[in-house]
């Protein structure tokens, strides 16, 4: 197993191609691969790649996903070329999302990929490579801190789905009182009030369309805690509007 920093200078690509390999593996590498790199195993190199491809190529497809409110995803076992996650898929598996967050569907998909990494190398003739569709291209964007921040005037189910997309990292969160408050948990429902502002004791919140029902939150410094017990010791009473 190797993790290497970069693949790009001379030395590195020598002691790879030394290794004299049938095949590589690369899952969760985040680093596009030289050519030298891509040719040098016998039957090249394939990638674990967390979406049904060609949906989501990219950096980020799990959270990318959620965040649309796609109800499948799955696994591909894809054969690397130069450019980025275009190159033909030996194997796919399709699971769905439901109310996964990202955590949750992580850990779902690396158990996928890693069983049917191994039915791929125990028989590539088996699992010829068969290339994308030229249609129903999307591209999963980094992450950017930026867009953890709720904003409550977009839909509640909105709201809902980026909790999830951002559980654990970078966390969705909103700001009261100079401090940055992570939702980590929520339920969107039915509901009007002016976008922002708690309905009631339970930190109901209004958005844009619907109500959000936060379940688990995370005050700075602190452990995850369920609502009733956060609003014990730090008061958010109704009429509050949070940004």
């Amino acid at each position: 197993v190797r993790t290497p920093v970069s693949l790009r200078n001379a030395e590195a690509q020598a002691e790879f191609s030394a290794f004299n390999l049938d095949v590589a593996v690369v899952a969760a590498y985040g680093l596009i691969l030289p050519q030298a790199i891509l040719d040098a195993p016998k039957h090249g190199c394939l990638n674990v790649h967390a979406s049904l491809l060609p949906r989501w190529r990219g950096a980020a497809p799990i959270q990318r996903a959620i965040l649309a409110g796609d109800t499948e995803t799955g696994v591909c076992i894809m054969q690397m070329e130069a450019g980025l996650d275009t190159g033909p898929v030996r194997a796919r598996w399709d699971t769905p999302i439901g109310g996964d967050n990202a955590a949750m569907l992580t850990s779902e998909l690396a158990v996928l990929g890693a069983r049917l990494t191994i039915d791929v190398l125990v028989d590539l003739d088996a699992y010829p490579p068969v290339p994308q569709p030229d249609v129903g291209i999307t591209y999963a964007a980094k992450i950017e801190k930026s867009e953890a921040r709720i904003d409550f005037s977009k839909s509640a189910e909105f709201i809902e789905r980026q909790i999830d997309a951002f559980n654990p990292v970078p966390g969705a969160f909103f700001e009261l009182q100079a401090e940055r408050i992570k939702i980590l948990i929520a339920e969107s429902d039915i509901g009007i009030g002016k976008a922002g502002q708690v309905l009631d004791n339970k930190l109901t919140i209004a958005c844009g369309e619907g109500v959000l029902l936060p379940l688990i939150l995370q005050r700075a410094g602190k452990p995850a805690m369920p609502i009733a017990d956060l609003l014990r010791g730090f008061s958010i009473p109704p009429g509050t509007i949070l940004k």
